[in-house]
């Protein structure tokens, strides 16, 4: 994975920066990116001059990775006339013959912040992106507020107003609800990923500008929802730690066909200043030696799990019983993650060594593939919930989501229930190679760990269901989905062409070592019937090895011969 380069290395790429005494001056132009490199002691000046007389409304923006940055009017900042983060704008409304405007931007506690900088004017028609703010500091406030855990990420806005004339009195945010107010204004909101496992500054700073003007988020953004003035102005997002993501919000007045785009925001949904568990080694070890033992026994399971079919019950058995346990635990403890994940080792190895228990003594083939197959259908229908479809509006009620969810997943045994044999090798197949799968994303961030992820998220939090599970599918994601496809394809061929000839399950158990010993029993003729008690051969077995370990006797006379 790709880290930032050292400011100092992208001092080419800061641009025209010129410095005035002990405070830098930056010019500007209107729709221009610039870059430039702060501090904290001395701001920076960014001027912008010449504006257009048509121009009404300017939005200023700064931008850096993760070191916040402090942008104002003035240059002692105020509550009431800056922002501090690492994404952050501010609205100037223009005064009747205006021409120029300022705003000062500097570091907040870093020595060096490598940050990217752009105005961007709006007309009188176009509307003005939080002018009718209620909850934030700023009287108008442009900016997406973002809030993310591991489990999912929450931006929120304050709503926007109509644009009008300079110096005309700004139309008032409560007056009504008709189609002259605020209220008939309607709300895009644009999520777009950065290249996967490249956590470097400058491709940040030069995707960035992909989301900051209108036409190029519409051109570059994916489209996840329209928010209306009934509709609260905050969304949820599934996590993706590691995952650069930029959002924002293009705000929309349908009586002019005008739009004007918010301050985009941007998160990896992890921490560059941790020692441990940063955006560089997001899984910890205990995950990587988990999954990866995991994944050997996946992959044998993949190409062999019908022939040794004890070590397949064991497989599928380790899977169900490893999910119900951490689920439980997970949800009436506070236990570590490394202690829960030893414990779910414990309790898959219990459930597994209970399948394979319960094949020897009842010998029921269709119970073991009752649970084989809700193995497979569960991958399945969590694979279906991956798609674009999992995000309708219908599933996220949570009672509808796991009742079509269930029909799914039993789809799958109830369409093999003639042929268990070709079950247990797909299942065998398919859920072996996922594994791996599974231990690749251990190392390597790929999108289709979250098929299966998404699904243990929505069972472990109550909330999780309001969150878009949309994710990236880049070159990575292919490559690792070809090899899954390969594994599975090749894994289900071999196991076919080897057991086309054989019969279909092994035969059961106890039942064979029941006939077995019944016919010893009555048949003299067998040599087995003549065989000792299991006592005695153990007896005579242990006379056997101390004979061993005793000392030879020499051979002929032990006492001296008489004369």
């Amino acid at each position: 994975m790709r880290v930032s380069p050292r400011p100092a290395l992208l001092l080419l790429l800061l641009g025209t920066l010129r410095h005035g005494g002990a405070s830098g001056l930056l010019e500007l132009s209107l729709g221009k990116f610039r870059n430039v490199l702060l501090n904290q002691t001395n701001p920076v000046e960014a001027v912008i001059r010449n504006i257009a007389s048509n121009v009404t409304v300017v939005i200023f923006q700064v931008h850096a990775q993760q070191s916040d940055v402090v942008i104002s009017f003035d240059k002692t900042p105020s509550v009431n006339s800056s922002g501090v983060g690492v994404d952050r704008g501010l609205v100037s409304i223009l005064r009747p013959e205006q021409t120029v405007c300022t705003w000062y931007v500097r570091a907040l506690d870093a020595a060096q912040v490598l940050s990217t900088a752009i105005s961007i004017p709006y007309m009188e028609k176009d509307p003005i992106p939080g002018g009718c703010n209620l909850e934030f500091d700023l009287e108008v406030d442009p900016n997406i507020y973002l809030d993310y855990t591991l489990v999912d990420i929450h931006i929120k806005f304050a709503p926007a107003n109509l644009g009008y004339t300079r110096g005309a009195n700004p139309p008032s945010c409560d007056s009504g609800t008709g189609e002259s107010s605020r209220w008939r204004l309607r709300y895009d909101v644009y999520q777009y990923f950065l290249p996967e496992n490249d956590l470097s500054e400058m491709v940040l700073m030069s995707h960035i500008r992909r989301m900051s003007g209108v036409q190029s988020i519409r051109a570059n953004g994916i489209k996840m929802l329209t928010l209306t003035a009934d509709d609260k102005t905050n969304v949820y997002f599934s996590s993706l730690p590691g995952q650069g993501v930029i959002y924002n919000v293009i705000v929309w007045d349908p009586l002019w066909n005008s739009s004007a785009a918010y301050i985009p925001v941007h998160t990896y949904a992890c921490s560059f200043a941790d020692l441990v568990d940063n955006c560089s080694s997001i899984s910890k070890v205990s995950t990587k030696i988990f999954f990866t033992a995991f994944a050997v026994l996946g992959l044998f399971t993949c190409f062999f799990g019908h022939r040794f079919w004890k070590t397949d019950l064991f497989f599928m058995g380790f899977i169900v019983a490893a999910f119900i346990f951490f689920v439980f635990i997970t949800r009436v403890t506070g236990l570590s993650y490394d202690v829960r994940l030893i414990l779910t080792a414990v309790a898959g190895i219990i459930g597994g060594l209970l399948l394979v228990v319960s094949w020897w003594r009842f010998g029921s083939v269709l119970l073991s593939m009752f649970v084989i197959g809700l193995v497979l259908g569960f991958l399945f229908s969590s694979t279906v919930f991956f798609t674009p479809l999992g995000d309708y509006r219908v599933f996220r009620d949570d009672v509808v989501f796991w009742v079509t969810f269930t029909c799914v997943a039993l789809m799958i045994p109830v369409l093999f229930v003639g042929c268990p044999r070709i079950l247990n090798i797909l299942a065998s197949g398919i859920v072996g190679s996922y594994t791996v799968i599974l231990a690749i994303a251990c190392y390597v961030y790929t999108s289709l760990a979250y098929i299966t992820l998404d699904v243990l998220r929505r069972v472990l939090n109550n909330y999780f269901s309001r969150a878009y599970t949309n994710v990236p599918f880049q070159r990575n994601d292919f490559i690792i989905l070809s090899v899954w496809a390969m594994l599975a394809l090749s894994g289900v061929t071999v196991q076919l062409r080897r057991e086309r000839s054989k019969v279909p399950f092994p035969p059961h158990p106890y039942l064979t070592w029941k006939r077995e010993r019944e016919r010893r029993s009555t048949n003299v003729l067998d040599p087995s019937h003549h065989i000792p008690p299991l006592r005695e051969r153990i007896h005579n077995k242990l006379l056997h090895i101390k004979e061993f370990f005793q000392k030879d006797q020499p051979a002929g006379e032990r006492t001296p011969l008489l004369l």
